[in-house]
């Protein structure tokens, strides 16, 4: 459900409302059903029922009646949409934790998250900068990488969660290596037999063969040349101002980003899209999934959106190319 004073809960109802969802899937909610009841009535979707459970085994599935099993963690009369509090972090959390029980006890194929709050979450006293490093602690994983997609484009990360100083002290050949592996393998669970890799430069025009640094040379290229021995089909380092034009045009089917910003931002400069004339958004499109892990995670690729919790204009779109893709990579695993 996300952060209860988010627009988590309205934009989950709208996704919930397409009766399509229930043909590709078996959906239930893992949140507040108080919270997800006052968002019916926001969305203006009262038609639609919140059939509350304790256990998954209690589930529906059933179109027009929404599964929810309900945590009880949320004091509807004292919950601020808009607003950061310990009380919605700490739900948030829980919610997190739930779902990859759920899912480690295999009672779930897959798990798709709404954004939380990360100043709330750490208010509540558990001290993560994301989702990924909460799935990565709770299911013991060393090795994982998050990756964002939006149509035919594809990014993963050195790092992510970091400042863009330790980014750069963190391109080291191993690093590049396992995560050049994680996408070729990413690739292959959504149903790509031979991936094609382009792997983004650090430094302007890839160092320019050392004038503009020599990360390139020393731990990229090596990298590179390690995967194609284990035969990956692996490019680069590909200039990172053009990489991702190469990438929309089909060239690659996955791109490795050296750092948190070299990735977001071209994947959100094609799912984000405003309308000035409008003066409204009007596609919030691409998912985050985290790679490397035992369970599957898919995420919204969007804030928790305060600005706009409680007004049911926020569009469920990246949700549900969230679900989708978590669709995807469950039918392949």
């Amino acid at each position: 459900m996300g952060d209860p004073a988010s627009i988590g809960p309205e934009i989950t109802i709208k996704a919930f409302a397409d009766k399509a969802l229930y043909d590709k899937c078996n959906p239930l909610i893992v949140g507040d059903a108080s919270v997800m009841e006052a968002a019916l009535s926001i969305v203006d979707h009262e038609e639609m029922k919140i059939h509350i459970i304790e256990h998954v085994s209690e589930a529906e599935y059933k179109y027009g009646t929404i599964d929810v099993l309900d945590m009880k963690l949320v004091d509807i009369d004292k919950l601020n949409r808009g607003e950061v509090s310990a009380m919605a972090g700490e739900a948030a959390f829980q919610y997190v934790r739930k779902v990859i029980e759920l899912a480690v006890d295999k009672e779930v194929d897959a798990t798709v998250t709404n954004a939380f709050n990360k100043e709330a979450v750490n208010l509540a006293g558990h001290h993560y900068s994301g989702h990924t490093e909460i799935y990565a602690d709770y299911t013991g994983t060393k090795n994982y990488t998050m990756m964002l997609a939006h149509e035919n484009v594809r990014v993963v990360h050195v790092s992510t969660h970091v400042s863009l100083r330790e980014a750069c002290d963190r391109v080291k050949k191993q690093r590049v290596l396992d995560v050049i592996r994680i996408a070729n393998q990413a690739c292959k669970d959504l149903g790509i037999a031979t991936p094609k890799i382009g792997v983004a430069g650090l430094n302007p025009h890839s160092g320019e063969n050392g004038l503009f640094g020599r990360e390139e040379i020393v731990e990229i290229i090596p990298a590179i040349e390690a995967a194609r021995t284990e035969g990956i089909n692996a490019d680069g380092p590909v200039p990172p101002d053009t990489v991702f034009s190469k990438a929309r045009g089909g060239w690659y089917d996955i791109v490795v980003a050296m750092y948190h910003d070299q990735g977001h931002i071209p994947l959100k400069v094609l799912g984000f899209v405003y309308n000035q004339q409008e003066q409204k958004w009007d596609a919030v499109a691409g998912v985050n999934i985290t790679l490397g892990l035992p369970i599957i995670r898919v995420s919204v690729d969007h804030g928790t959106a305060f600005d706009q919790a409680g007004t049911g204009t926020a569009s469920e779109l990246s949700l549900v190319n969230a679900i989708d893709y978590a669709i995807i990579f469950a039918n392949n695993s």
